[in-house]
């Protein structure tokens, strides 16, 4: 499961609350909390959903700094395109929830590749020092 983008997770729970729990709602809020502050705080569907991607996200970044090949980038940005398709094209998905699951994506695809390209070069770096030092 190393190659498989791990955001897969929360777009196929969404499709499946979408099409096939259509009374299910991620507006709809799940708990409620009184704050010390007097303040009220409601936690929906969507805030659980951006939040576990969130730390999905974090797992990505992982394993993109311990070096992610081509093929888990190709299908990271496979996932994001698949995703905007869906997003610009099938109004069931239109909301905000399913934008915010759209930007922690392409924060996946930007920051995987970034962290890929920075490890490279200090890889490069290493072996430049490496041959130098063994003439």
């Amino acid at each position: 499961m190393f190659g498989v983008p791990l955001l897969i997770i929360p777009f196929a729970i969404y499709n499946i609350v979408v099409f096939l729990m259509p009374g299910l709602s991620f507006d709809r809020e799940i708990w409620h909390f009184r704050m010390a502050s007097e303040g009220e705080w409601g936690i929906t569907g969507g805030d659980l959903m951006v939040a576990g991607s969130i730390f999905i996200l974090l797992i990505e970044m992982v394993k993109a700094a311990r070096a992610r090949g081509v093929v888990d980038h190709l299908l990271s940005m496979l996932l994001f395109v698949g995703m905007v398709v869906e997003f610009l094209m099938v109004k069931e998905v239109a909301s905000g929830t399913f934008a915010l699951l759209l930007v922690i994506s392409f924060a996946d695809v930007a920051g995987g590749l970034a962290i890929s390209r920075r490890a490279g070069r200090r890889n490069v770096a290493v072996a430049e020092v490496e041959h130098v030092h063994s003439h």
